[in-house]
């Protein structure tokens, strides 16, 4: 099971900094908005694979409060761009 455990682990690690450098160099912010939103799952599911290898089933208030923080955070970004495209519509035709 361990060979399978490090495998996943460096599986997510390594999507994690790809995702990371998008974050970093994502050319417009709703790039860097995915990037955010990708890492908090990743972060999620980094968590989720520890907690079943060994076991542990106190690491499952901090699964649920990871993933409510990126779920707050994506529709909180998609509130924001649609305000944004509303108020560019709104100075296009004024």
């Amino acid at each position: 099971m361990s060979i399978v455990y490090y495998a996943a682990m460096a599986l997510l690690g390594a999507a994690f900094l790809m995702t990371a450098a998008r974050l970093v160099r994502g050319p417009s912010t709703f790039d860097r908005v995915m990037a955010g939103d990708i890492l908090a799952v990743l972060l999620v599911s980094g968590i989720a694979v520890h907690a079943a290898v060994h076991k542990e089933t106190a690491n499952a208030s901090i699964l649920v409060a990871v993933a409510l923080m990126g779920f707050v955070g994506s529709v909180s970004a998609a509130h924001l761009a649609a305000a944004r495209a509303e108020r560019r519509e709104r100075e296009g035709r004024a």
